[in-house]
């Protein structure tokens, strides 16, 4: 692979998508890289990268992503691959369906919550979603 090329691909996932304290977005916000939210969204939400809320950050709406991290607040539904952090600020409310949760004491969790785990096809050996 060539240096120039090595570049691109890293630059396609250090790409990090800001959405300020002071705005609003209203509509569904698709990428490929991360984002941080400070303001607020209304609407869904699809990356697959890593989506942070900040203590001022808001979405109401459904989130789809790899990994989130929450200070502010969600009112919705939560679909990961991989893990949920919340700190001791973050207000959740609504549905939640992820493989990896953690809480810090403080944290508002008022959500259904579906633990999902990767298991192994045992025929081709290739992972798959089971339902806990």
């Amino acid at each position: 692979m060539s240096l120039k090329m090595k570049n691109k691909n890293q630059d396609q996932f250090s790409i990090q998508n800001i959405i300020a304290k002071g705005t609003k977005l209203v509509g569904d916000f698709f990428s490929d890289g991360d984002i941080r939210v400070d303001g607020v969204i209304e609407g869904n939400i699809e990356t697959s990268g890593k989506v942070v809320v900040g203590k001022d950050g808001e979405i109401i709406g459904k989130l789809k992503c790899s990994n989130a991290y929450f200070e502010g607040k969600l009112s919705g539904t939560i679909e990961l691959s991989e893990t949920l952090t919340l700190k001791s600020t973050a207000h959740i409310e609504g549905e939640v369906v992820t493989q990896k949760l953690a809480v810090e004491p403080g944290a508002t969790f008022n959500v259904s919550c579906v633990m999902q785990t990767p298991v192994k096809d045992l025929n081709n050996g290739s992972k798959t979603q089971k339902t806990a």
